[in-house]
């Protein structure tokens, strides 16, 4: 095991994380899926048994879950090369005035403080392994460049994103620890489902969005991930070529 690159994908069991865990397995990388619900996870890897991935069941937004999770991979492996926080949380279409607290922390415990509890984690064992380093890439969104309407639980969370993948990039130089962050726009995913019906713009019209194949999305973090880390892609948008971001509003 000690000439295989070790990731982990956080979110593994569905959508981005999924499609993204599959391709790396595909790349040559030992890739250890972690998620809330154990069964998708499950589900994952006994359909792909050829890739042997890794289920890890694990909540980001609880701190001993977290803890115990890069555990069990650094106890398995040795080490941790690649950390992709993609886990997230959308937000329901809502007034600013109408957010409930409950409602706003529910959205940054998982988008933000999930992202940081699985960055401080990662980057102690880059820091501290032989040989050191590494590299992080974080699940943005556009929504951290232009935001949707009726969106500041999820928007704000994903602007933080960007301060964190920042402040992780410049404190992670010493310890030669990449860090860098994904924008995606309109992936094809459970997520996403209701964009081909009909989504609300920020003129008041409802508008059906063009989606792209989750697999392209992948690709992109195959190739984030393969660089040397004296190399680094520290930011890229990857997006449905004719969704109205370009000129949104």
């Amino acid at each position: 095991m000690a000439d295989s690159r070790i990731a982990l994908v956080t979110g593994a069991g569905s959508g981005i994380g999924a499609a993204s865990a599959l391709a790396l397995a595909r790349d040559g990388w030992t890739v250890a899926c972690a998620g809330r619900r154990v069964h998708p996870l499950q589900k994952l890897a006994a359909d792909h048994p050829d890739l042997a991935l890794e289920p890890f069941p694990a909540d980001v937004t609880d701190e001993d879950d977290v803890a115990a999770l890069f555990a069990a991979v650094v106890e398995r492996h040795g080490r941790l090369d690649l950390l992709f926080n993609n886990a997230g949380k959308g937000s329901f279409a809502c007034d600013l005035d109408e957010i409930t607290l409950a409602d706003w922390r529910s959205v940054v415990d998982v988008n933000l403080t999930g992202a940081f509890l699985c960055t401080r984690a990662a980057f102690g064992q880059m820091k501290r392994q032989h040989p050191r380093g590494g590299r992080i890439i974080n699940n943005g969104s556009i929504s951290a460049h232009t935001p949707r309407p009726r969106s500041a639980p999820y928007t704000a969370t994903k602007h933080a994103i960007t301060g964190l993948t920042k402040s992780t990039a410049l404190d992670g130089r010493p310890y030669d620890i990449a860090c860098s962050q994904i924008d995606i726009g309109n992936a094809a995913t459970d997520m996403t489902s209701g964009m081909a019906a009909g989504i609300l713009q920020a003129d008041g019209s409802t508008r059906a969005e063009a989606r792209m194949d989750v697999a392209d999305v992948a690709r992109a973090i195959v190739y984030m991930a393969s660089l040397p880390l004296e190399a680094n892609v520290a930011t890229m948008t990857v997006m449905a070529t004719t969704m109205p971001y370009v000129g949104r509003g």
